[in-house]
């Protein structure tokens, strides 16, 4: 670990500062483990020469960025089960920025979707992935680059009988089929474009400004429900996705009468043909599984 520290330090240093280094670093060796004494060594100059250790830290961490900027790739490849591996390897500052964003969807304080049937939590890994797909569907896309001459956009074609049966089958465009509740869902949110086909796959709709819930519709949700409306659970409305009561596909209307704040698990839940939902006295939602 001293070689090592010693080795990384700028091959212009004086001699009698590496000197000074070896010196110290043989000296914590009493002390430390190698572990510690690696990441002593990093910091090192702060010790021996502080006069110096600010901007040779400057170039060093310039360095470890523009190494970074090469190493960084990012691979997908389906797995023939309806999963697909996703590896990648980012710099530390993009990895942390994106732990940040996932840690407030995957928090163990909140209850939706973070706990297994028999009321354990799901452990951390599961809950990153759970909070990646809902960070991906909650991007706002007039934030997104152009792409293909419009503002980036998923389009999820189905034919319209499809889209009324529970086990109909939608189609994600350059991308994978999904089931028609997937789709309803979907349908819910801003960011999905919905593309209605009736015979001979004439568009019948795509996704009408009046299918979506405006900005401020959302904020009259949040008024009404500070919280997700579902029975007992207590995520923050503005984490929530404004649900069709009655699915468009069946006439109903985007307007607040029509309309529920869910988090994404109750949201799911709502268009899971496995349970009926119910809306209780008090203005709460009850999921109940299908007997």
């Amino acid at each position: 670990m001293i070689v090592n520290a010693l080795d990384d330090l700028p091959a212009d240093l004086e001699v009698e500062v590496k000197t000074k280094a070896e010196e110290a670093l043989v000296a914590y060796a009493t002390q430390f483990d190698p572990t510690q004494l690696r990441r002593l060594g990093r910091r090192i100059l702060e010790v021996i020469a502080p006069e110096i250790a600010e901007a040779e830290e400057a170039k060093r961490l310039a360095a470890e960025e523009a190494h970074a900027r090469k190493k960084t790739r990012l691979s997908m490849r389906r797995l023939g089960d309806g999963t697909t591996r996703i590896a990648a390897v980012v710099p530390d500052a993009c990895a942390d920025r994106l732990a940040t964003n996932l840690e407030a969807f995957a928090s163990p304080r909140r209850e939706d979707g973070t706990r297994t049937e028999t009321g354990d939590y799901l452990p951390y890994h599961r809950r990153l992935g759970h909070a990646f797909c809902q960070l991906l569907e909650t991007l706002d896309p007039a934030r997104l680059p152009i792409h293909g001459g419009d503002a980036t956009t998923v389009i999820v074609t189905i034919d319209l009988d499809q889209l009324r049966t529970e086990a109909g089958i939608a189609q994600v465009l350059g991308g994978s089929p999904i089931t028609a509740a997937e789709a309803r869902r979907l349908a819910c949110t801003a960011n999905i474009i919905p593309a209605v086909l009736g015979g001979d796959s004439e568009v019948l709709d795509l996704g009408r400004k009046e299918r979506l819930f405006t900005a401020a519709q959302r904020r009259a949700l949040l008024l009404r429900s500070a919280t997700c409306e579902a029975e007992g659970c207590d995520i923050p409305g503005t984490w929530a996705e404004a649900h069709h009561w009655i699915a468009w596909a069946q006439g109903g209307a985007t307007d607040l009468d029509n309309a529920a704040l869910l988090c994404s698990h109750h949201h799911h839940r709502a268009h899971d043909p496995t349970y009926l939902h119910e809306r209780l006295p008090n203005g709460d939602i009850r999921f109940t599984r299908r007997t």
